[in-house]
């Protein structure tokens, strides 16, 4: 064998040695693993969905089809676990009542919150909000409500199907129209995916209006902190905005240190500040769940840790707007998991909306820093992201296209994986929520244009 042959065989196997070392497809199966331990285990805990369905719906999603066949779930309701396997890689979510579920990654035991609940859960004043609708679904009484309401539940003939699981319009803080799939009603909490990522935002916000955090300053992570660190030039807006510069792009491929972070670590904001900087803060935008992380670890440091950040949750957000119907979970660090997993019903959702509709105040309280919600829903750098929100006050493609299709030019709105929606229109004193399980890859947004365009015409006088 001539060397030239030689080379080009050492060469030929060492490519795929090093694709596969870099790529890691065993890391990429457990996130899809992880992924569906996850979901089908909030699912079916707090959701109260059948998990079989769960199943059967979660692996409609792009990148979880081609592993169908190799993976399996089981669920054990006494244990409250589930667990599922693919190609020999496994991952496992437990339950735990009142707290939803969380990945048991790591060697050691997760950390597992000891709040009182119930405790929380009693607000020691009146909510601020006024109460949005009776215990009675709220039907639409003008034809043409009804009848938007009926588009956003039609299904196609052939997939990708939309699923839609719930919607509710409300105006001028009352409910105005809503409705439920089968099995969902007005208490049912209905997963958030990223619309986390806006609470995250309220409650850096809230922080910011009690003279705790700041968006201008520098983050307070000790990680970043060396004097010829890049990162240490990283402020709060930095993070809000996913404009850090760290190396924690998302792509959802499993391959993404973004999705190997969320699923695969037992501590996901330790994983993420120990990124690299690979661009100047406020210069380059990527979209990351794991930037959001360092949000949670600042919110849990800045209230004295998990049990504590909690009860901030509740004392200082989710009482004050007579949120009732609510679940936060955490990593096994106790960090929450901000960028992904709170579940809240539809209501709950739209309670939160107000929040941004009404620029912060709620009750005659300003809840938000007056300048907030028009901070957070500014256009970042050219994109349509804000800061923790996405954005129609843009000159990005995307927005336009959307206001082309009916939505506001001045809506923002929470946004989550699979089509999960609160949409904010000041103009018009309208929050929309629509929730669902669409695998259509724009999570079925001409859809929720619709929805938005035919309601608002719907109260035309």
């Amino acid at each position: 064998m001539g060397w030239r042959l030689r080379t080009a065989v050492a060469v030929g196997l060492a490519v795929p040695l090093v694709a596969a070392a870099y790529f890691r497809v065993d890391r990429a199966i457990r996130v899809a693993t992880a992924v569906v331990a996850h979901n089908v285990c909030s699912k079916t805990f707090v959701s109260g969905f059948d998990p079989q369905a769960v199943f059967a719906e979660t692996m409609e999603r792009e990148g979880l089809r081609r592993l169908r066949p190799v993976l399996t779930f089981r669920l054990d309701r006494a244990a409250r676990t589930v667990d599922t396997s693919a190609l020999g890689l496994t991952s496992r979510a437990v339950f735990r009542e009142g707290f939803g579920c969380v990945l048991l990654n790591g060697s050691k035991p997760p950390y597992f919150l000891k709040s009182d609940l119930d405790a929380l859960r009693t607000p020691k004043a009146p909510a601020l909000l006024p109460e949005i609708a009776g215990s009675e679904i709220v039907e639409p009484e003008a034809p043409a409500l009804k009848a938007a309401l009926d588009h956003a539940f039609e299904e196609p003939v052939e997939p990708p199907f939309r699923r839609t699981k719930a919607v509710v319009v409300v105006r001028e803080g009352k409910v105005i129209a809503e409705r439920y799939a089968n099995g969902v009603g007005v208490d049912t909490q209905l997963l958030g995916f990223s619309m986390t990522k806006s609470v995250v935002n309220a409650l850096i916000g809230l922080l910011t209006q009690q003279g705790l955090t700041s968006p201008s300053l520098p983050a307070p992570i000790p990680e970043w902190r060396g004097a010829s660190d890049p990162r240490r030039e990283i402020e709060v807006e930095h993070l809000l905005r996913m404009t850090t510069g760290l190396a924690l792009d998302e792509t959802n491929s499993g391959f993404d240190p973004s999705s190997q972070t969320i699923y695969l670590e037992p501590d996901t904001a330790a994983t993420a500040v120990n990124a690299p900087s690979v661009a100047p803060p406020g210069k380059r935008w990527r979209y990351s769940s794991p930037t959001t992380q360092v949000l949670a670890r600042i919110i849990r440091d800045a209230t004295g840790g998990p049990e504590k950040a909690l009860a901030f949750a509740w004392r200082e957000l989710f009482n004050p707007l007579g949120m009732r119907n609510v679940t936060l979970e955490f990593d096994g660090a106790g960090t929450l998991l901000g960028s992904t997993y709170m579940l809240a019903s539809a209501r709950d959702w739209a309670k939160f909306g107000l929040l941004y509709l009404n620029d912060g105040v709620v009750g005659g309280r300003r809840m938000l820093h007056e300048d907030w919600v028009d901070f957070s829903a500014a256009a970042t750098l050219d994109t349509d992201y804000g800061a923790g929100f996405w954005t129609n006050r843009s000159e990005h493609p995307n927005a336009k296209a959307r206001a082309r299709l009916g939505i506001p030019r001045d809506a923002f709105f929470a946004s989550g994986d699979l089509g999960q929606r609160i949409v904010v229109m000041p103009t018009q004193r309208l929050v929309v929520v629509r929730l669902g399980d669409s695998v259509d890859p724009s999570g079925d947004m001409r859809g929720l244009a619709r929805l938005v365009k035919e309601v608002i015409a719907a109260l035309q006088p």
